[in-house]
């Protein structure tokens, strides 16, 4: 929070500053603190203040690539995909080599169920030899593909995501629901034992496995694992809600 109230300070003293002549520098200097300002509440998780922030600089510089890169990642956590698809868009326009905008862009397509548009932009992404975390372009294609039912593409990608970091949660889980769709059911236990011994704490993973274990009908594991889950998640979240219903359902 220092540095959020540090940038309000900055951008208060460059107003008062330019009140009487406010030069377009000195409006493009306002901008970017306020920018700054709305990332800033971006990362803090209040998405509203930062939308506010960064639509206040937008105004002044609407053609500066990162600030079409931040506007997306606030509409994509407000649920406003279609905005955050134009903002990626207009980011790459701006920034053709932009790679960390062209997987978000991947992610608005994802979000909007545009399956091969999000496999062209995370190929493009997973063939970069600069992005720093290509575990993630390889988890989505595998999300992509597994989406589209062509399950061993999927297994393939999720397997490449877990080759350069094996304990990405969101590639193993994805590993995971590949063996329920393709009722592996078997193949999944044992793989989710294996990883649930390294992070027993993975609430996702026990809804997993009590999955698994439903498919084989041994119900009294399954409960085991609904009620594990219950007691990792807040009770008003989604996974709870699923898990009191398998509860209730298996009684």
């Amino acid at each position: 929070m220092k540095k959020l109230y540090y940038l309000f300070i900055t951008i208060l003293f460059l107003t008062s500053c330019a009140s009487q002549n406010v030069t377009s520098a000195k409006k493009e200097e306002i901008a970017v603190a306020t920018q700054r300002v709305g990332e800033g509440f971006y990362n803090a998780g209040n998405y509203t203040l930062s939308l506010k922030n960064l639509l206040d600089a937008y105004e002044i510089i609407p053609d500066d690539p990162y600030l079409n890169n931040s506007l997306g990642l606030v509409y994509l956590a407000k649920d406003r995909y279609d905005l955050a698809e134009d903002h990626f868009k207009k980011a790459l326009e701006l920034k053709k080599d932009y790679i960390d905008a062209k997987n978000h862009l991947g992610a608005a397509y994802l979000k909007q169920e545009k399956w091969s548009l999000a496999i062209e932009c995370f190929e493009d992404v997973s063939k970069s030899l600069v992005y720093a975390y290509p575990e993630i372009p390889f988890s989505n294609l595998g999300w992509a593909y597994f989406h589209q039912k062509k399950y061993e593409k999927a297994k393939t990608y999720f397997n490449k995501s877990l080759e350069i970091k094996p304990d990405f949660l969101i590639s193993v889980h994805g590993l995971a629901s590949v063996y329920l769709e393709t009722k592996s059911h078997l193949q999944a236990i044992d793989f989710l034992n294996q990883e649930l011994t390294k992070n027993p704490s993975a609430a996702i993973l026990h809804s997993d496995i009590a999955k698994a274990y439903e498919g084989i009908n041994d119900i009294a594991k399954a409960k085991r694992s609904w009620d594990m889950v219950l007691k990792l998640v807040p009770e008003t979240s989604p996974l709870a809600r699923e898990a009191k219903k398998k509860l209730v359902e298996s009684n």
